[in-house]
């Protein structure tokens, strides 16, 4: 959308253009020198799951819809003199194997962030390099890039063979609009072939892996500059092959550079696809014993901790698809249940994908626990939330019991449009949660933010917390430690029946 107020706006100041490759959207944000929010735009994506397990997407169609996307952008802003934007940031999905021969062509349909196809693989990393977890700061997960590899060379050793070099998704996109193979260090962090303390590749896991440093991109931090726009797609796209392409940042890092989560302490909650809970570090504090990721942040001389868990809003989003409900609807009439219905609703355990924190299993799967007659629509939408809201819960207790404190958390993502749910989130954390506006921009306007960083911008200025929209502060609600109980048990319990 363009916001009424730049219709007339005086184009002499430069702008700045954050692309985020998410996994079933790429988005596009216009950023003013002030730090405004321009214009925004996004295009959709398909995904492939040709086996239990697997999740994969066409690098074809990345390229595709950006091109499209960035030219109805242009065509979008019309007289905000399109060709003033000085530099490009790029925010995206984490973990995703681009697989590119001799040629740079790409070898394969790109394996995802949540395929859980390589589990096997990593038992026989964590086998192979005993101080993989001091090194990578992670334990060995099967949505990690490493054990694709691995996974690549064992059951597919052909396209193993012709594999020259190995890139992120938004790493790919970069390479096609620079001709530069280039990382940076929140992104390159969640392959397992980063010794994250030390921001540099680790001769020892690739090699591990069959690999070594020609596979890799070159690294710089997310706020330089990784290259310049090459000139035919500039000339096409309406800008100067003098704007430049900063070094960006995986989906979270950017996420918390748009939401303002820089200095040691910030914290938020990413509602998507997956759910995220991340936290700022000034030192490198690695706790793989309970699957806590520990990567560089997107900013020098920073790390973060973070929780995943693999389906979050997407739990939403398969039930109101598999009961034919649009999400508003659903969620307007669970907040007309009451705290009495909402007691008795069932147990609902969001691994649809498998989990990452705290049980890295990536066998793990959903369930509906409780279920009986009285049971509505409603009742079920209710435990979902619930369920993903205990998945985040499972996630702050882990890093709570790390070290790491949490009194208030952002919230961001499709799932932050929810007042009921960021309360509920409230409710259950037992935390102060905020929301902010525009805070479904995310990790598109921490990649424009990351681009007018490469330009020279001041951090200070630059990385602010935007406009807080709404705080919920935390209500005690009786049920809800004793539900969560439940599902913590119901966990367990499954696990040892399989």
């Amino acid at each position: 959308m363009i916001h009424p107020r730049y219709l007339n706006y005086y184009g002499k100041s430069n702008m700045y253009l954050g692309l985020d490759y998410g996994t079933s959207e790429i988005k596009a944000l216009l950023m003013g020198d002030n730090g405004d929010i321009i214009a925004t735009h996004g295009l959709p994506l398909s995904i492939q799951r040709p086996q239990p397990q697997w999740s994969e997407q066409s690098a074809d169609e990345w390229w595709r819809v950006t091109n499209d996307l960035v030219l109805q952008l242009r065509d979008k802003v019309g007289n905000f003199k399109w060709a003033q934007i000085r530099g490009i940031g790029l925010s995206g999905q984490m973990h995703g194997a681009v697989l590119l021969n001799e040629n740079n062509d790409v070898l394969r349909p790109v394996i995802l962030w949540n395929d859980t196809r390589s589990s096997a693989e990593c038992a026989e990393l964590e086998q192979a390099v005993p101080d993989l977890h001091a090194i990578t700061g992670n334990l060995a997960m099967a949505g990690f890039t490493a054990p694709k590899l691995l996974w690549v060379r064992k059951h597919e050793p052909d396209i193993f063979a012709q594999t020259k070099t190995v890139l992120l998704p938004k790493d790919y996109i970069r390479f096609l609009l620079t001709g530069k193979k280039v990382s940076e260090m929140s992104d390159a962090a969640g392959m397992l072939w980063l010794d994250v303390a030390k921001r540099d590749w680790s001769d020892e896991v690739l090699a591990a892996c069959g690999m070594d440093r020609s596979f890799m991109a070159d690294l710089v931090e997310g706020s330089h500059v990784s290259g310049s726009l090459k000139a035919d797609l500039a000339e096409k796209w309406g800008l100067s092959p003098d704007v430049i392409v900063a070094g960006g940042g995986g989906d979270n890092a950017a996420s918390a550079v748009g939401v303002g989560a820089v200095n040691p302490n910030d914290a938020f909650i990413s509602l998507g696809t997956s759910g995220v809970v991340f936290v700022v570090n000034e030192n490198y504090r690695p706790a793989p014993q309970s699957a806590v990721h520990c990567f560089c942040h997107a900013l020098p001389n920073r790390w973060h901790q973070m929780s995943v868990m693999l389906s979050a809003a997407a739990c939403l989003s398969w039930y109101c698809k598999l009961v034919g409900v649009k999400e508003v609807e659903l969620l307007a009439e669970i907040e007309r249940l009451s705290d009495e219905q909402r007691a008795q609703a069932p147990i609902f355990l969001p691994y649809l994908s498998g989990e990452r924190t705290p049980h890295n299993d990536a066998f793990a799967t959903g369930s509906l626990h409780g279920l009986t007659h009285a049971h509505g629509r409603a009742e079920i939408g209710y435990a979902v939330l619930e369920g993903v809201s205990f998945g985040l819960a499972d996630g702050v207790r882990v890093l709570q019991e790390s070290g790491t404190q949490i009194s208030e958390c952002s919230l961001l993502g499709g799932g932050a449009r929810s007042p009921y749910w960021a309360q509920l989130l409230a409710d259950i954390l037992q935390i102060q949660i905020v929301t902010h506006k525009g805070g479904e921009t995310g990790g598109a306007l921490g990649a424009a933010r990351l681009a007018a960083l490469a330009c020279g911008g001041d951090e200070t200025q630059i990385c602010t917390k935007p406009e807080i929209n709404q705080i919920f502060n935390p209500n005690k609600k009786d049920f809800l430690p004793t539900r969560y109980a439940q599902f913590r048990k119901l966990y367990s319990v499954e696990k040892s029946n399989r």
